[in-house]
C-alpha cells in the first residue's frame, strides 16, 4: 500500500514504491489491451485498425473539426492521417467539406454509415467501461478519471476540456 507523510497542515504527500508503479504501469497496458479488444475485432472485420478508431472517435465528438485540429488532437504525421481519412472517406464512412470561410480548410463529418460504426465502436467500450466502473464503485470513478487527467500532456488538456465541455 502507499504510504503518507505530512508536510504542513493538511498537505500529504503520497509515495509510493518503484513495485507498486511498476504493477499500475502493467495494470494500464492490460487495461488498454482489453479497452481495445473489442473493437478491434469489429474494426479488423472492416479492415481498418485502431487510428481509423481514433479519427472516427474524434470527428464524432466534434462534427466539423478540421483536418488540422484532427492532426492537433491525435498526434500523428499529416501524411499518417491523410492515408487513414482517404480510406475512410472512400469506404463512405466520413465526408469532407470545404470550409466556408477558409476554402483552404476542410471540415470532417461522420456519414450514417460512419455514425453507425462509431455508435458500435463506443457501445463495446461503454459495455466493458460501465461493467468495471460498477464493479469497483464510485469513489473508484472519480479517482479513475483524476489519474487519467494528471498523466495527461499539459497540451492535451485543452482538448479533453473542449471535449467535456461539448459533452454536457
Amino acid at each position: 500500500m502507499a504510504e503518507t507523510s505530512g508536510t504542513s497542515g493538511n498537505e500529504t504527500l503520497l509515495f509510493l514504491t518503484d513495485d507498486q508503479l511498476r504493477k499500475g504501469i502493467e495494470a494500464m497496458f492490460f487495461a488498454y489491451r482489453g479497452f481495445t479488444a473489442d473493437p478491434d475485432r469489429i474494426l479488423a472485420d472492416k479492415g481498418y485498425g485502431r487510428a481509423h478508431h481514433r479519427a472516427i472517435h474524434f470527428i464524432n465528438r466534434s462534427p466539423g473539426t478540421t483536418v488540422n485540429n484532427l492532426l492537433s488532437i491525435l498526434g500523428v504525421t499529416k501524411q499518417s492521417l491523410n492515408r487513414v481519412l482517404r480510406t475512410l472517406i472512400e469506404d463512405g464512412l466520413v465526408e469532407s467539406r470545404v470550409g466556408t470561410r477558409d476554402k483552404r480548410e476542410r471540415h470532417l463529418f461522420l456519414t450514417e454509415a460512419g455514425e453507425t460504426l462509431e455508435s458500435e465502436l463506443s457501445t463495446a467500450q461503454r459495455k466493458r467501461m460501465r461493467a468495471a466502473f460498477r464493479q469497483v464503485g464510485p469513489d473508484a470513478v472519480v479517482g479513475f478519471r483524476q489519474v487519467l487527467e494528471a498523466m495527461m500532456d499539459r497540451d492535451m488538456h485543452h482538448h479533453y476540456a473542449r471535449l467535456r465541455e461539448a459533452g454536457e
